[in-house]
């Protein structure tokens, strides 16, 4: 919360809130009453992301999504057809 005062008193456009507990999300939305955009952040899961969303706060990022994905080769081929009148 120190640091989220200061970053207050700077000229920012979104603040992240990175592995802060939803009560403490609500504290954060609460001292900024909506002047300023809040991403929630870290340790973000399906299991826990609506309870976030409850917060108030404007912006989740899911880190879970693009952790530990294996990627995969294929390839995509296109033929355009042009077709002219």
């Amino acid at each position: 919360m120190k640091q989220l005062k200061i970053a207050l008193e700077t000229d920012v456009d979104r603040i992240m809130l990175d592995n802060f507990s939803p009560p403490s999300i609500c504290k954060a939305v609460a001292m900024t009453k909506g002047n300023i955009k809040l991403e929630a952040s870290g340790n973000t899961t399906i299991n826990n992301v609506h309870s976030i969303a409850g917060t108030g706060v404007d912006y989740i990022s899911i880190g879970a999504l693009t952790k530990n994905i294996e990627a995969i080769d294929f390839s995509m081929l296109i033929d355009l057809v042009y077709i002219t009148r």
